[in-house]
């Protein structure tokens, strides 16, 4: 018989909390403030802070920091807004830094 295996998720580092879905990962491939991240579609389990302009790497964009919804830890940020036309697709995603998400069910 087979094994039914969950979806392969990330959680937060600091309580574990499922905050996103591998299946919703778009790029591993971004920078974050302390090292690599990853873009998402979707997020899941996060409090969406103040939007704030930030000029980051690709240029000016609105962004919100996202945190744990359970223990509050910074987890990245959500792109509100790019003002660059090729930096659109952005918008209404997620970054999520490597450093502050571990795998579960994998």
């Amino acid at each position: 018989m087979a094994e039914l295996v969950g979806p392969r998720v990330y959680s937060c580092c600091t309580c574990r909390n499922h905050v996103c879905l591998h299946d919703d990962v778009i790029s591993k491939a971004f920078q974050g403030r302390n090292g690599r991240a990853f873009l998402f579609s979707h997020a899941m389990n996060v409090v969406v802070g103040a939007k704030e302009d930030r000029h980051l790497m690709t240029g000016l964009h609105t962004v919100a920091d996202i945190y744990c919804n359970d223990c509050r830890e910074v987890l990245g940020w959500k792109y509100v807004r790019a003002y660059e036309e090729t930096q659109k697709y952005k918008e209404g995603k997620f970054i999520f830094e490597k450093s502050k998400i571990v795998k579960e069910n994998w």
